[in-house]
């Protein structure tokens, strides 16, 4: 993420800086940025309906609807997952160490009776941040702004409205590891055998082909499969499938027992402004959507080269997402 040793790709300027070729607009976006602390409390008082005290002990034969009232509008949702292995650890013990990085973005659009939308943000897509000469990958923003600069960095570059995403949650490798134990494990189907050993790092991969149940470190290893540098593409692939399979998990377990015990659990693994009501909301709504989670990228122009850091295909209608059809 952001290796030094690709000054080469540095010096290859993207065709949209991070304020991009409408500066105002992004200061109005930093400084809604700053205000909107304050503000969201009152924004998402229209997202989520105070409980009827009356009929809140009336148990629904909906399932989704017994876990929690959903949503009233769709909710956005900024995903970072951290290639530490806790939230608060001074060194993220990967390649190349140092501070922790965005080892994945995802922005989780979910809106009642729909299908999920899951986009993939490539962490390696060069952009410019304030105060640095050079282009620095996606994922560094993490490292020089934390959740409120690698937010307003991804709204300007899908063109997201200045009050959206409407929520964050930050996750480490160890809060992976904790969500899946705590929803019974994941199954996937790989289409080969990974075979994996970083002795500098610690880590190593071994999955078999074919139908897999994974536990929580399998689901790791499946998640942070990056043999070489240039795979980020073929990783996110991976997540995917892991992604997938959460969303089939969700669906069998026992959702109104399981849900609240392993949130319980959870949120001391993550760092988030959702609250355990609101989060619970998000999962009824999931759970409840009609078919499974659209999951796309953001499309890349082509490699140039082994250049490692990326820019964004040319002359892409704004805003690039999520999908109004």
């Amino acid at each position: 993420m952001g290796d030094p040793a690709l000054s080469e790709d540095s010096q290859q300027k993207p065709s949209k800086g991070w304020l991009g070729d409408r500066p105002g607009r992004s200061l109005l976006r930093i400084s809604a940025a700053l205000l909107g602390t304050a503000l969201a409390g009152t924004a998402l008082a229209t997202i989520w309906p105070k409980p009827d005290p009356v009929g809140a002990d009336v148990q629904s034969s909906d399932v989704s609807l017994s876990l929690a009232p959903l949503p009233e509008q769709a909710v956005m949702v900024l995903v970072v997952g951290l290639d530490a292995d806790t939230i608060n650890a001074p060194s993220n013990n990967a390649a190349p160490q140092g501070p922790a990085n965005a080892d994945s973005l995802m922005l989780v659009n979910i809106s009642t009776k729909q299908p999920v939308q899951i986009l993939q943000l490539p962490t390696e897509l060069a952009v410019q941040l304030p105060g640095i000469e050079e282009m620095k990958a996606l994922s560094t923003t993490w490292q020089h702004g934390g959740i409120a600069l690698t937010s307003d960095v991804v709204g300007e570059l899908i063109d997201l409205p200045l009050n959206k995403p409407d929520r964050y949650l930050v996750l480490s490798r160890q809060g992976l590891r904790r969500f899946v134990e705590g929803l019974g494990d994941i199954e996937v189907t790989l289409d080969q055998t990974y075979k994996y050993e970083d002795k500098s790092q610690g880590y190593s991969v071994n999955l078999q082909a074919g139908l897999q149940t994974l536990n929580g470190a399998q689901a790791e290893q499946l998640a942070r499969h990056k043999p070489k540098a240039n795979q980020d593409h073929q990783r996110r692939v991976r997540q995917q499938l892991l992604l997938q399979g959460v969303h089939q998990q969700l669906a069998e377990i026992d959702t109104v027992t399981v849900l609240p015990e392993l949130l319980n659990v959870f949120s001391n693994q993550v760092r988030t402004d959702i609250s355990s009501t609101e989060m619970l909301s998000l999962m009824a709504a999931a759970i409840s959507a009609p078919s499974p989670p659209v999951i796309t990228e953001l499309p890349l122009a082509a490699r140039a080269g082994q250049q490692r850091l990326r820019e964004l295909k040319p002359n892409l209608s704004l805003p690039i997402w999520p999908d109004q059809n």
